[in-house]
């Protein structure tokens, strides 16, 4: 296995890369552009086991959401009004490969996946780490190059090591992702990307979804991540869910002025205000979760009334690459 100078498994990037892959920023047209990402992503092995592109591994789990009392006075959308609402939740790990051990570095960053069913449905995809790896297509594109480029048999510095001493933001990504959870309901989840939130008189608000566990983060010590079973995520949550139901708190980081929308990779303080929107309950992994996941294709810009795109390309952009995803799982 290869390793970079962070003492951070060289493969353990190789999830990520795909990932940016979703929001390379080139000067092509759209179509074009995620044409040639999906057939990049559809190289690695799950693309070519006709899985998710990234985050090939998951599990699927049934829940509601009860929004919090003032969750209206930030938007009108449907879902952030009074009772619960049912919601459909994917954990997955990050690695392009299906095979991958929950306790891999390849493992990471998590993902959390949400889908609220109001109207046509409102998908809300996260992260385990606050703050992507890099936040324009250019630095995409290099990383990309870094990693092409990087052999291990070589001296270094090796492109991979030049590119994140040149990227602190991406080295600070890398060397934060050392962590195995105890639960993937002990992880904390961040979307990175801004959406703008409308309320009932039309006032916007720019603001970025973090997810945390309601009884509080959790993570295994070293030397018991490595005596996990390759599957202990799933089996774990399926053990917990069968004794009660785990929650999360949905909470919305708003944006001040200055703050950047367009760009994932800038952290924004950890001062800004952060308004609770409501409770996700995660009641059970649902009956056939493999035939869920098959079926399930989540989209940042799905979206209703009361919750808009920022400036931020991203979600723009994956959604693009996602249809070729879908299409590759389905056989089209």
């Amino acid at each position: 296995m290869d390793f970079i100078r962070t003492n951070r498994p060289l493969p353990a990037l190789a999830g990520l890369v795909i990932l940016m892959a979703q929001a390379a920023l080139v000067a092509q047209s759209p179509s074009d552009l995620s044409k040639q990402i999906a057939e990049l992503m559809s190289q690695g092995p799950s693309g070519k086991a006709h899985q998710r592109f990234a985050h090939a591994k998951g599990i699927v789990c049934q829940g509601t959401f009860q929004a919090s009392p003032g969750a209206a006075a930030i938007s009108r959308a449907a879902h952030f009004a009074a009772g619960n609402v049912p919601v459909t939740v994917r954990f997955s790990d990050g690695a392009p490969d299906i095979a991958v051990t929950d306790n891999s570095p390849d493992a990471v960053p998590r993902g959390m996946a949400i889908r609220f069913a109001t109207g046509r449905g409102t998908d809300v995809m996260a992260i385990s780490h606050n703050g992507f790896i890099v936040g324009t297509g250019e630095d995409f594109l290099a990383l990309l190059k870094a990693q092409a480029a990087t052999d291990s048999a070589k001296p270094h510095p090796w492109p991979i090591e030049a590119f994140l001493g040149s990227h602190p933001r991406a080295l600070k990504f890398v060397q934060e992702l050392n962590r195995v959870p105890v639960s993937f309901v002990t992880e904390s989840f961040y979307s990175n990307n801004a959406f703008v939130f409308v309320n009932s008189t039309g006032q916007k608000q720019a603001g970025r979804y973090q997810i945390v566990p309601e009884s509080g983060p959790k993570y295994l010590n070293e030397a018991d991540a490595k005596a996990m079973a390759p599957n202990f995520l799933s089996e774990e949550l399926r053990s917990r869910l069968g004794k009660a139901p785990a929650r999360f708190r949905l909470l919305l980081q708003l944006a001040e002025p200055g703050d950047k929308t367009n760009d994932g990779s800038i952290v924004w303080p950890d001062d800004r205000k952060k308004v609770e929107l409501g409770i996700i309950t995660i009641a059970s992994v649902v009956p056939d979760s493999a035939a869920a996941e098959r079926e399930l294709a989540f989209d940042p810009t799905r979206l209703i009334d009361g919750i808009e795109l920022s400036d931020d390309p991203l979600p723009a952009l994956r959604s693009r690459v996602y249809v070729y995803s879908l299409a590759g799982r389905r056989g089209k």
